[in-house]
Parts: structure tokens; C-alpha cells; sequence
């Protein structure tokens, strides 16, 4: 029981909605005022579901004052008024949801809709963050709608004229189920075989066969038709038909490529069909007489008119179009139920000698087996008759100008082709009851007593055994007009040709530009947006009528068309078998959002349609079939090479989803071997653009070989964090996709850098695809960088070799980070002005007629391509020269040369690997894979590794035999007997320098004083530890001196890393280590793997 205690109530018509109350926090007016005194608490009105008969949308409203509200829509879609009589400008209002006041909105289907709809405008929700954070108690808020206000959304005034103007535009026209799809599809499927040649079809199938026949062709196109329905069901659908529904099935290359033949065969159908026409007219002509020139010309020059006269009628409108097509449907209706009343009259002696003598059960009989002759066969028939069977999508390619496509498709589409099975059955089995196969058409071949005949006529009195060794002109096998001769009005027979003929070539010549025009508008052929503008209030695309008026005008005139008929089947057929395909494969990809309304379908049923529809092609011409595919191949690889930046949640990208998860789920039962061990790794790149040579030696190794993460920390305050991370994870995404780095980009938001590489470090990966590596760039600024961030980057070292990660330092000279590069910001945001000027450039060129495109508009292109190029010039100028008057050009030139270095190809060097200690084998596989790279190739690998003196041979053997057993090519072997030994003064001169600003010198003090400097600076190196790891520092400073001498000249240095004990070594002396091992080097790989084996010589 509703506990609202408003006597006013709007009636909703919709059932089961429930009731929302529009409420204010307070108001300035002095009767409102009044009324609130006393009230404590102040009552709010509740909300509830009820058992009413009409369920009710409750609206709180001051007393008197009902009439404001008055304008108020109450259907749950739209309210026009103003929220309140007392509208402020300072106070907030709210929507009263189940007795709550909140901004949390009710469903809607304004939500729900995409941008720009034609159906609606949308309506953006509140976001998460709205709902989730405090809610601000002083929001300034403009008087405005319901949806506006209750909603949280903010509506512009442009926004808002737009939204009134296309409310206001009226006049579209829409058709229903029956005139949008039902008419359209029965006229198409009724095409001149109906009138023409099914009477042959019959004669030499016979009724068993001819009947199957009709029911094969039949199945592929009810399989076809589900398929469509299906689809067409499964969400909003828009104009362009199979294309469309192709498209947002299978995604723009098969939608592209399929698209665009459709549309041609349709084109191309218009003249098939008006020839089709003029033919019947010409031969009207000739029997009497009057022929204008000769045949082929007549054929030419009334084909000529009639397509101009389609052309006019389809120029004026769809509405015009729709009225000519239910003229020509009744004007077919007429004709076919003419023929079978003609079966039921008395025939007469001419009709007799012509084989016709009503409906006889000897004929039936004889007629009922098949009877191929000249050569023909079950398939060859089946061939002629398919094309008959086609046109089921004549509504579906309007699906822009129907009222409700997801219910008009189905119900149309599924009774046409009933309705036109039925009609074939029908008069194939009325023909071949009434008409015998052969008859001479004389009057006076009767039966005479004691010659011998045959056939059934021979029990009627006539006599047409001679038609057995000579050709005769009548029956089912040798005239084509036998439903004129049967029917009870022949002229009425030549009436539903005409009708035919024009009813099928007016709605191709409809089809063709809508499909074209869909194809265009969505860009996937990049030269064809001069077609994809429309006119009138139902965007008419004219242009896309010339061009098919053109096309239909060329084949009439070429009047070859008994060459490309069997192609345009194929083509419609290909069409076919892409929908079933589409259905299948949405079915088959388990996508949530695939949830077709009609539900009288099957996966498997449409994976056989698809099949079947490719057999009938190669049943109906082999070499029209191989030209199809190989013309629908080549726009597959065209559009797939261009890749059109469109999304519209194909059924691909869903298969790629399911396929990559059941992957990953199956490689979780894989047992790791070392055979398939590759580096899986973790870049600490922060965003991917600030640090590009980091990421692309990491690349180089990772690349089609193993996972690669790039990724970032933020942090800081956590709301601010979690804003920035969320509005650049697709940005960073993109970047990385567009430069062709195969690598994904994760980021968090943590308390410290630390923290968050941690939880990458744990929680990064899926299955067995997890990284097994970090890398991380040297920090190079370590000296100056605050204690903290120096024991994060040596803390983050110590958590990877906790969590059995390998670990990869790479340092180079000049250092990674570019973004602090001076103008570097500003010139990104001088690329990114450009693109935007280039992309508006663009729009502004589309909408330009033909004749600018033809004459100007390139010219126009190459002058502002020009300008632009010449201002990029002119700043770069700008930008050199600003950076050599502040004396830091050079630097900032090899900083940027340092960033490209890993992109290039290398020359020919080396890659020297200092293997000092056994890791696992992760420190000789990383520049072995570097080695098989395309760019490294031409560098030989140098190995260099400790040794006695005494035994530098017997070490390089055993190396070289470790090496072979592993298969890795080496140039040389090294053994450097001398690591042990003290370095040269002045180097150690130099490290001890180095690492005296962060030495404590607690012995040169008293014992308290030193503790209390411990306990303030436990981060200094003291006395103690500098003398424990004397030797171990000795080893660094030394072995800094054997790569200067040995190494100088590498293109890469890949040495084993030292491995700090936690808790023990300090973190400033262990960056001092590193520091000296790697000063005054080319590009340096510190490689220490997780001592696990990553390389074996078992086969």
C-alpha cells in the first residue's frame, strides 16, 4: 500500500513502474515557509511499490500550485516543465528514490543510448565518482528539466537547441512491418522465373524433385532468413542492411568487403532486371510489328526510359517509392491468382492441342518424375531456378527507414518467404496437372484408332508422339508462356512480368545507394565519403542513386549480362552465407551481449546455412564463385591493412577474447620447462612516451617472444592519483598500439614507489603469462635524489629477488627520463595542435561538393600541407635556436639521439657479456636473443669471464664447450685472471670520493655521538661496513677498469649484477657499486637472473 499521501496523482501508463517523487531541501518563498513551521521532523514523502491498479508516478507539489505542473509528461521518458514553482538558482534538488534523497537516478533507457541518436537524446548518469564521494551542500544549479536536474547532467544551450530542433523536425517517413519489409521482400522473391521459366523447371525436374527443388532453395534462404532475424534482434539497428548487420557481427573487414559488392550486385541487378522488362516489351513489339530500330537497340532504349523513370520515382522519396511498389504487388497478386483461376475453366481445342486440359490425374502422374533433357541435370536446374528464390533482403536493406527494424525484419522477412514458397509450390504443381511436357499445338493431331501413342494426352484424345523425334512448341518443356496459355486473362500474365520485373529492379535500385550510403558514413573506404551525404528529411542519398543509375545504365548498355548474372548471384549469395556465418559465429563467441529477441534459431543451423550457401554458389558457376572470393579476399586484406578506426563490439573481437582466455586457461595446466622459458618482463618505463629507449632494448628481447609490461606508480594524493591513472590507461594503451610496441601498460596508485611496484610485482600477469623479470633504468640522479627515493630503488631491487624475479639494470649515458627535456611538453603539444588542425583540415574537405573535390580542393590540401609543414619548420627553427642561446643544444640533441639509439639498426660491433657469476643463464640469454633481432644481427657476442692464470686455456675450453652444448654462437672467449686485484689509485680515489658525502666516520667520534647519528642517518655507510665489503668494492672499482679496457668500443655491455645482502650491504654504497661498475660506459645490461635454469642442453 502506497504510503504517499497526495491526493494528486498522475496516471502512468506504463505497468510496473514505481513511484518518484521530486522533492527540494528548501525553499525562499514565504507560503512555503509557513507551511514548513512546525513540522519536526519535516515530512518527506515516501515511496513504494503497490499493488494499485494503476501503478502511480507521485510528484510532491505546493498547495495551489498543481496547475505548474501540468506540462509535466508523466510516460518516465520526458518532462518539459521546470523542476519546481520555486526554482533557485543556489539550491540543489534531488530525486526521491525509494524514499531517499539522492542523485542515484532510476533506469532509463536515455542512458543507454549512444551519442547522437536519431531515436533520443542521451543522457549521461552520474558518475561513480558523484555517487561515491561527499556530496558538495552548496551546488549552484540552473533552472532546467527533470533529467537535468534529478539526473545530474548539465545540458548546453547548443546541446539543448539541437535536442529541441530534432524533436520538433517532423515529416520522416517510416513504414511498418508490412509495407517496410513484407511487400518489398514478396515483390523481390517474385521475379520473371514465376511467370517464365518455372513451367520448365517442372517439366524437366518433375513435380517430386521440382518440389524439392523449391524447398532446398527454400531452406537456404529460411536458414538465412533466421540468421537475419536473429541479428536484426540483437539491438538497435540503422540503415544499410546486410552490410550493416555484417559489419557489427564480424566487424569492418568482413562488413567492408562484403558491403561493397552488395552494393554493386544491386546496382548491377537494376539492369538485369529492367532488361528483363524490356525484353517482354520488345517481344510485344515484334509480334506486332512495330519494333523501332532492331531488338538489341530496342532493348537498349527502353531500358534506357524505364531506368530513368525508377530513378525519378526513388528521387522523390521513399514515400513515392512505397506507393509505386504496393501498385506493382497488387497488380501481382492479380496476376497470379489469374493463373489459378485459368486452371479451373473449361480449356478449348486450341489450349487441348497445346497441351492443356485442365487439371487431369494422368498428368499428374506422368509429370510427377523427372524427365532432364539436353544435357540438364538435378543441380543445373536448381541452379536456373535459385536466383528465384532470392531478394529476402530487400526490407532488411531499409532497416534505416522502418519504424521498428527489430520487429519488422523477422515477422516480414520469415512470412515473405513463406507466402512465396507457397505461391511456387502452388503453381509448379497447378502447371504440371493441367500441362503435359510435349505438344505440337495442332488441332488435328487427335487420336487415331490402331496408330500406337503415347503419354498421357493419348487418354484425352490427342496424339503427341511425334514430339519424340522431332522438336514441337508446346508444353511444359518447350514454352516458356505457358502460364499466359493457362491463366484465364493472358494480357493479365504479361501485366505481372512487367510488375515483376520493375517491382525487383526498383527495390535493388533502392537497396544499392542505402547500403552504399551506410558503407560510406562509416568511413571504411576512405575515398568514399563524397557518397555518404544525404538529403531531405529522410537523407536521401541521391548521389548514391546517380552512381547506381550510372552503373544499372553502363550494363544496359553493354547488355552482357548473361555473363555477369551468375556473379551477381554469387555476390548475393556470398551475402548469405556471411550472415549465417555472422549468427554462428556471434552464437559461437559467448559474448553477454549477444541476446537476440528471436529466439527461433540455432548456432549450428547457421554455421550449415553458411556452408550450404557456399556450395550453391559453386553449384550455380564454379568460376563465378572463384571470382567472388577472390574479389571479397582482396577488400578483406585492403580494409584489414587499413585498419579503419572504428569499435562496434563485433563477434571477432569477442572470439579473440574467449580464444585468449580458453589459451590462457589451457597453458595453467602446463607444466614450466625450461625449453619454453622466455623473459616475461616488468619496465618500469612510468609513462611509455617518457622513457622510449628503456622500453625498446626491453622490446627488442620481448618482442614475439615474451610478455611485456610497461609500468607506472603514481603517487600522492589518492583521489587526484586514481583520476590521472584512469584518464591515461587507454591513452598509454593507444600509444604503445600505435608505435607498434607489443607490450601492455599497467599502472597504480600507491602510498610510495616502493608500494606500488610491489603490488605489480605480485599481482601483474595472468596464469603462467607473469612476468619473471623487472627492469629498471640506473637512477642516475641518486647522488642528489633524497634519501627515500634512494631506498625505494634499491628496496624495489631487494623485493624482486624476494619475489625470484630476474632483475635488469640498463643505464646509458645520457639517461632515459626525456621529459624533462626543455620544450619538450610544449612540442607534443605542438604535434598534437597539428593532428588536430590536419583532422579538421579533413572535415572541412568532406564537406565540399564534387565538382571543389575535382577541381580545387587538392590543390587547396597540398597548400595547407604545405603551410603546415613550413610553421613546424619555422618552430623547430624557433626551438633550436632558443635552445643554443640557453648553451644547452648539445646536450639536449645527444639526449634525444640517446632516446632513438635502440631503434636503429646497429652496425657492426660486438655485445660483450661479462658472465662473472652462474645466475641461472638469464645473463647469456639476453643478448643471445638480442643477437637473433633484425636491428643487433650484425653484432657478434664477445664473452668475457673470470679465471686462474694458470689455467686460461682449460677455462676458455670448458666455456666454449658450455656454450656449444648450449647452440649459442660466440665470437670469442675471455678469461680476465686479474678481477681480484686492487684497482689503480686514482680510481679508487674516485669511489672513495663518491661515497664520502654519505660516510658516518663513526669511529672518528665518541661512542655517543655516533649512536645518535646512527639513529638520525640510518642510511649512512659506516666505518664498519666499508671495511667488511672492502674487497667487494675493490672487485666494482676494478672491474670498471678491466670493461674501459676491453669493452670501451661495444655496441652493448651485458655483465652479471651484484647482488647486495639485505639488511647488511646500505643502500647509498650499494648504488655507489653500481655507480662505478657502470660510469663512463656505452649502453650497459646489469643482468642478474633468479638462479633458476633458464637454459638446458637436453633435447
Amino acid at each position: 500500500m502506497s504510503m504517499n499521501n497526495s491526493p494528486n496523482v498522475f496516471l502512468d501508463p506504463n505497468a510496473n513502474r514505481f513511484q518518484v517523487n521530486i522533492i527540494n531541501e528548501s525553499h525562499d518563498n514565504n507560503e512555503t515557509s509557513q507551511e514548513d513551521v512546525g513540522s519536526d521532523p519535516p515530512h518527506y514523502e515516501e515511496t513504494s511499490f503497490t499493488d494499485e491498479a494503476h501503478n502511480r508516478l507521485r510528484i510532491s507539489y505546493r498547495p495551489g500550485k498543481k496547475e505548474l505542473y501540468d506540462n509535466f509528461l508523466q510516460n518516465g521518458e520526458k518532462m518539459e516543465a521546470s523542476l519546481h514553482p520555486y526554482d533557485t538558482h543556489t539550491k540543489m534538488y534531488y530525486l526521491q528514490t525509494f524514499g531517499h534523497n539522492t542523485v542515484d537516478p532510476v533506469p532509463k533507457i536515455d542512458y543507454y543510448r549512444n551519442t547522437g541518436s536519431i531515436s533520443g537524446n542521451k543522457l549521461n548518469r552520474p558518475s561513480l565518482l558523484e555517487i561515491h564521494e561527499q556530496l558538495a551542500k552548496n551546488i549552484a544549479v540552473t533552472t532546467g528539466s527533470v533529467e537535468r536536474v534529478a539526473n545530474g547532467e548539465s545540458t548546453t544551450g547548443d546541446e539543448a537547441a539541437v535536442s529541441k530542433e530534432e524533436e520538433n523536425k517532423s515529416g520522416l517517413v517510416k513504414f511498418g512491418w508490412v509495407k517496410g519489409v513484407l511487400v518489398r521482400c514478396m515483390l523481390n522473391i517474385w521475379g520473371v522465373m514465376l511467370f517464365i521459366r518455372l513451367s520448365w523447371i517442372i517439366g524437366q525436374a518433375g513435380i517430386g524433385l521440382g518440389v524439392i527443388i523449391i524447398l532446398l532453395a527454400t531452406m537456404v534462404t529460411s536458414i538465412t532468413g533466421l540468421s537475419t532475424s536473429a541479428i536484426a534482434t540483437n539491438g538497435f539497428v540503422r540503415g544499410g542492411g546486410a552490410y550493416y548487420l555484417i559489419s557489427r557481427s564480424l566487424g569492418p573487414e568482413f562488413g567492408g568487403s562484403i558491403g561493397l559488392i552488395f552494393a554493386f550486385a544491386n546496382a548491377v541487378a537494376v539492369a538485369m532486371y529492367v532488361v528483363g522488362f524490356a525484353e517482354t516489351v520488345v517481344e510485344l513489339l515484334k509480334e506486332s510489328d512495330t519494333l523501332m530500330v532492331d531488338e538489341s537497340n530496342d532493348i537498349r532504349i527502353i531500358g534506357t526510359i524505364t531506368v530513368v523513370c525508377l530513378l525519378g520515382i526513388s528521387v522523390a522519396g521513399m514515400e513515392w517509392e512505397a506507393k509505386a511498389q504496393v501498385i506493382l504487388l497488387i497488380v501481382l497478386l492479380v496476376a497470379i491468382a489469374n493463373f489459378f483461376i485459368g486452371t479451373v475453366i473449361p480449356t478449348n481445342n486450341e489450349k487441348k492441342a497445346r497441351g492443356f486440359f485442365n487439371y487431369q490425374a494422368s498428368i499428374f502422374a506422368e509429370n510427377f518424375g523427372p524427365d532432364f533433357r539436353s544435357g540438364e541435370g538435378f543441380f543445373s536446374v536448381f541452379a536456373i531456378f535459385f536466383p528465384a528464390a532470392t531478394g529476402i533482403l530487400a526490407g532488411a536493406n531499409i532497416s534505416g527507414d522502418l519504424k521498428d527494424p527489430q520487429i519488422a525484419i523477422p515477422k516480414g522477412t520469415m512470412l515473405a518467404i513463406l507466402i512465396t514458397t507457397v505461391a511456387y509450390i502452388g503453381v509448379a504443381i497447378c502447371a504440371a496437372s493441367c500441362v503435359v511436357r510435349d505438344a505440337t499445338g495442332n488441332i488435328n493431331d487427335t487420336v487415331v484408332p490402331g496408330m500406337s501413342c503415347n503419354g498421357s494426352a493419348c487418354s484425352l484424345g490427342y496424339d503427341f508422339s511425334r514430339c519424340a523425334s522431332q522438336p514441337c512448341d508446346y508444353g511444359l518443356m518447350n514454352n516458356f508462356q505457358v502460364m499466359s496459355m493457362v491463366s484465364g486473362f493472358g494480357p493479365l500474365i504479361t501485366a505481372g512480368i512487367f510488375s515483376a520485373t520493375l517491382s525487383s529492379a526498383l527495390a535493388s535500385l533502392v537497396s544499392a545507394p542505402k547500403v552504399f550510403q551506410a558503407l560510406c558514413k562509416d568511413n571504411v573506404y576512405k575515398g568514399l565519403e563524397f557518397f555518404a551525404k544525404g538529403y531531405g528529411k529522410n537523407n536521401e542519398p541521391i548521389r548514391g542513386y546517380v552512381l547506381t543509375f550510372l552503373i544499372a545504365m553502363a550494363f544496359i548498355l553493354i547488355a552482357e549480362l548473361n555473363t555477369i548474372a551468375p556473379i551477381i548471384s554469387n555476390f548475393f549469395l556470398a551475402s548469405y552465407a556471411l550472415i549465417n556465418f555472422s549468427c554462428f559465429h556471434a552464437s559461437y563467441a559467448k559474448s553477454p551481449g549477444w541476446r537476440p529477441a528471436f529466439r527461433y534459431y540455432n548456432m549450428w543451423v547457421s554455421l550449415f546455412g553458411a556452408l550450404l550457401c557456399c556450395g550453391v554458389m559453386f553449384v550455380i558457376n564454379w568460376w563465378a564463385a572463384l571470382i567472388t572470393y577472390a574479389i571479397e579476399l582482396f577488400l578483406y586484406i585492403y580494409v584489414t591493412y587499413k585498419k579503419p578506426e572504428v569499435n562496434w563490439g563485433s563477434s571477432t573481437q569477442a572470439l579473440y577474447y574467449v580464444n585468449a582466455l580458453d589459451s590462457a586457461l589451457a597453458l595453467t595446466t602446463v607444466e614450466d620447462h625450461v625449453k619454453n622459458f622466455r623473459p616475461q618482463c616488468i619496465v618500469l618505463t612510468g609513462a611509455p612516451m617518457i622513457r622510449p629507449a628503456l622500453l625498446d632494448i626491453t622490446h627488442t628481447f620481448t618482442k614475439n617472444n615474451g610478455l611485456c609490461i610497461c609500468c607506472e606508480v603514481y603517487t600522492g594524493p589518492r583521489k587526484l592519483c586514481v583520476k590521472e591513472m584512469n584518464s591515461g590507461m587507454a591513452k598509454k594503451q593507444a600509444w604503445l598500439t600505435k608505435n607498434k610496441r607489443k607490450a601492455f601498460y599497467a599502472a597504480v596508485a600507491a602510498d610510495s614507489f616502493r608500494d606500488g611496484v610491489k603490488s605489480l610485482l605480485q599481482a601483474s600477469g595472468l596464469g603462467r603469462m607473469k612476468p619473471n623479470t623487472l627492469v629498471i633504468g640506473f637512477k642516475k640522479d641518486w647522488r642528489n635524489a633524497p634519501a627515500t627515493q634512494v631506498e625505494n630503488y634499491v628496496g624495489i631491487i631487494h623485493d624482486a629477488f624476494d619475489f625470484e624475479l630476474g632483475m635488469i639494470i640498463v643505464r646509458i649515458s645520457q639517461g632515459f627520463d626525456i621529459s624533462q627535456f626543455p620544450y619538450f611538453s610544449q612540442y607534443t603539444e605542438e604535434l598534437e595542435k597539428l593532428e588536430q588542425e590536419r583532422l579538421a583540415l579533413e572535415a572541412t574537405i568532406k564537406e565540399n561538393d564534387f565538382e571543389e573535390r575535382k577541381s580545387g580542393i587538392c590543390g587547396f590540401f597540398r597548400k595547407a600541407t604545405t603551410l603546415n609543414i613550413s610553421k613546424h619548420e619555422l618552430k623547430k627553427e624557433s626551438t633550436i635556436n632558443t635552445m643554443q642561446s640557453m648553451h644547452v643544444g648539445e646536450f639536449n640533441q645527444k639526449l634525444l639521439e640517446a632516446s632513438t639509439q635502440f631503434k636503429k639498426k646497429q652496425g657492426k660491433g660486438t655485445i660483450d657479456i661479462w658472465w662473472l657469476f652462474d645466475d641461472g643463464g638469464l645473463t647469456i640469454l639476453i643478448p643471445y636473443i638480442l643477437s637473433i633481432r633484425k636491428k643487433w644481427k650484425n653484432c657478434k657476442l664477445r664473452i668475457f669471464t673470470g679465471g686462474k692464470a694458470n689455467r686460461i686455456e682449460e677455462e676458455k675450453l670448458v666455456m666454449a664447450s658450455l656454450l656449444s652444448k648450449f647452440r649459442i654462437k660466440f665470437a670469442d672467449i675471455n678469461i680476465i685472471c686479474d678481477i681480484n686485484i686492487k684497482p689503480n689509485k686514482e680510481s679508487w680515489k674516485f669511489f672513495e670520493e663518491m661515497i664520502e658525502p654519505y660516510r658516518l666516520h663513526e669511529s672518528c667520534k665518541d661512542i655517543t655521538t655516533a649512536e645518535k647519528l646512527k639513529r638520525e642517518t640510518p642510511w649512512k655507510i659506516t666505518d664498519a661496513e666499508l671495511e667488511a665489503f672492502k674487497e667487494k668494492s675493490y672487485r666494482q672499482v676494478r672491474l670498471n677498469e678491466l670493461l674501459q679496457e676491453h669493452s670501451r668500443a661495444a655496441n652493448l655491455i651485458v655483465l652479471s649484477l651484484p647482488v647486495a645482502r639485505k639488511g647488511v650491504v646500505s643502500d647509498y654504497l650499494y648504488m655507489a657499486w653500481l655507480e662505478i661498475l657502470s660510469k663512463n660506459l656505452p649502453p650497459t645490461l646489469m643482468v642478474r637472473g633468479n638462479h633458476k635454469n633458464v637454459l638446458t642442453f637436453y633435447s
